[in-house]
């Protein structure tokens, strides 16, 4: 508990001592002997010291024009019923509903608590290292793209950058849910966030702190309450326009009837505060924000980041969902997979004028092909290069012409070669006009992927469509493999876009398209879908921006956890509001016509506001 919570605590705990001797004397006859303002300056006791607050803070909104909210509801109802003799209810009326405010600052608190562990993972300084060796602990603001920094055992990754000396493991529980160490050597790639568990890491920094990915991930959370879901929208409209009619309501119930039954004011004025007590809206006010907010805090237990909860309403009617084929349904990890040389060559020779060729490219099939050659590249060797988009590459090996690309480069220069119908990337390379040969490059798929096709359309997924730049024959293989739906092949990110829409034009009003991608080219179709999934882990910058949600650990498995957690979390607040709205309109009706006391009033009030509450809580505990 906070101090503002322990101190209200208190507060209900005096205050309800005092009022149970008052209330057993009360009930024993032993206060009627007493003058009624007596009566009423012991009752008064407990009031004053459970809700002096709630006095004090309807007087400041009335101060600043803010006069209808739930503390003057509160405060006029309880005073009315001290007015018309009923101290002991009036008492109960604000007891109660401190209890209640208390129970509900608790709750947010509980809801709030799997988001803020996200906040735990901000680094307070950073061992930068100076160009004499020495190591000066510095704000992570302070180092800059180049510095290099240690990380020592037991320490936070201030900052996103590149391990070039020692190996270790990182936890990365706080970022990705996932339990399982990571174990990062010379060469890896390291995001912020995580925690070294043992030996030294001396790391290159590759991206300013404030661009950092604890940097982005903080700012995803703190903005995360701020977009508010539909309901949440009509809630907030509800109780503008809700709390005034209910008040004017209590006043026309409480001096219109008497006027023309000339007579009863005190029993109307009696009905009135029950009216007002009932009327007051904080079940439906804080339990829908409050469902939200649970399901967003499931979501980041599991490791995934969902930016507001309008995002995650309309997660629960996906029905449509798209892919990005590379490094989102495969690993985006490209691997010589067979070599085909032509008469004459051998695998060695067909390799080695690929890698020379592919030597400059920072294309993943060109790493491939490097990667899978032995031999020590000259790159003197190779001269005037030049890039054929979406054909391939064009260079002078040793002299001579050197093509490296599709069968559209091999017809362009009037090659003639042998089809290779083999799955995968197919590299066609000729020499001097001279087919060499063929290597095939395959990309791994996902573990788990196909399981996780599986569990979307068990959660309500009806479609799922693969768009990719890849050729037919390889999108049809991992569609057969995965039991994808649709696939589109060989798409530029323009035409990714175009899918897009056409599938937009077909989807029914009430149903939603989301798209999973992780690639710089793929922050266009993640904007314009209903809902855009981005893996945090292994994605770039601009698809992380654009996307609504985050996978931090990159598995797509999470997407029918999300779903799932979607789905329950809506149910929820449809509960908390059918069930809110249905007992106040009830309760307030045997109110205005006498049948129900202060007693059903504060069921109708607080109860309703803690079963509410409890139910939001069930949004936390998504499996």
């Amino acid at each position: 508990m906070t101090k503002k919570q322990k101190k209200m605590l208190r507060a209900i705990i005096i205050a309800g001592i005092i009022y149970t001797v008052l209330f057993v004397l009360d009930k024993c006859g032993m206060l009627e002997k007493l003058p009624i303002i007596v009566a009423g300056v012991l009752f008064a006791i407990p009031y004053v010291i459970v809700g002096y607050d709630v006095v004090i803070r309807s007087c400041k909104s009335i101060a600043h024009g803010q006069v209808f909210n739930e503390y003057f509801l509160m405060m006029v109802a309880t005073f009315a019923a001290f007015g018309t003799g009923e101290f002991s209810e009036g008492v109960a009326v604000m007891l109660f509903y401190q209890i209640g405010e208390l129970f509900q600052s608790y709750a947010v608190g509980r809801s709030r608590a799997s988001i803020a562990e996200m906040m735990s993972i901000a680094p307070e300084y950073a061992n930068l290292l100076r160009e004499d060796g020495s190591v000066q602990e510095v704000d992570p603001d302070d180092v800059h793209v180049g510095d290099e920094i240690l990380v020592r055992a037991g320490e936070k990754v201030p900052l996103d950058g590149v391990v070039i000396q020692g190996t270790s493991f990182l936890d990365t529980a706080a970022l990705t849910g996932e339990s399982v160490p990571q174990k990062v050597t010379v060469g890896d790639a390291i995001i912020s966030g995580c925690v070294n568990a043992q030996g030294v890491l001396k790391v290159r920094v590759t991206k300013e702190y404030e661009d950092s990915t604890v940097a982005r991930i903080l700012d995803l959370v703190e903005n995360a309450s701020n977009k508010k879901s539909r309901m949440e929208n009509f809630i907030t409209r509800f109780a503008r326009y809700y709390t005034p009619v209910v008040t004017i309501g209590a006043v026309i119930l409480a001096f219109l009837p008497p006027i023309i039954l000339h007579g009863g004011l005190v029993e109307w004025i009696q009905r009135a505060c029950i009216f007002l007590i009932v009327s007051c809206p904080c079940a439906l006010v804080i339990s829908v924000p409050l469902g939200f907010f649970g399901g967003i805090g499931a979501a980041s237990r599991i490791g995934v980041l969902v930016k507001g909860s309008n995002y995650l309403e309309v997660a629960a009617n996906l029905k449509t969902l798209v892919f990005d084929k590379t490094g989102t349904l495969t690993k985006g990890q490209f691997k010589v997979t067979k070599l085909c040389p032509a008469p004459g060559y051998t695998n060695e020779e067909l390799l080695e004028m690929a890698a020379h060729g592919e030597g400059n490219s920072t294309h993943p099939i060109a790493q491939s092909v490097c990667e899978a050659y032995d031999g020590t590249l000259d790159m003197t060797r190779v001269c005037e290069e030049s890039e054929v988009a979406g054909h391939g590459i064009v260079v002078l090996y040793e002299g001579k012409k050197l093509c490296l690309g599709n069968n559209r480069l091999m017809d362009a220069h009037n090659i003639v070669y042998e089809k290779n119908d083999t799955i995968g990337t197919v590299v066609y390379v000729a020499h001097d006009g001279r087919y060499v040969g063929s290597i095939v490059i395959s990309d791994v798929l996902k573990e788990g992927a196909k399981d996780a096709i599986n569990q979307m359309k068990q959660v309500g997924i009806k479609k799922t469509v693969m768009l990719t730049g890849d050729r037919s024959e390889v999108a049809g293989e991992v569609q057969r493999q995965l039991g994808i739906d649709e696939v589109y092949a060989q798409l530029l990110p323009a035409d990714k876009v175009e899918r897009v829409e056409e599938l937009l034009k077909k989807q029914p009003a009430n149903e939603k398209l989301g798209f999973v991608g992780d690639g710089i080219n793929d922050a266009p179709v993640l904007m314009r879908a209903d809902i855009g999934i981005a893996m945090g882990s292994l994605g770039s910058d601009a698809a992380i921006e654009a996307a609504d949600i985050v996978l931090m650990d990159d598995e797509i498995q999470k997407i029918a956890a999300i779903v799932r957690i979607a789905k329950k979390t809506q149910r929820i607040v449809r509960q908390n509001v059918i069930f809110a709205i249905g007992v106040k309109i009830l309760v307030l009706v045997l109110g205005a016509l006498g049948y129900a006391n202060m007693w059903e009033a504060v069921f109708a009030d607080v109860g309703v506001a803690v079963i509410a509450i409890l139910n939001s809580l069930r949004a936390l505990r998504t499996k």
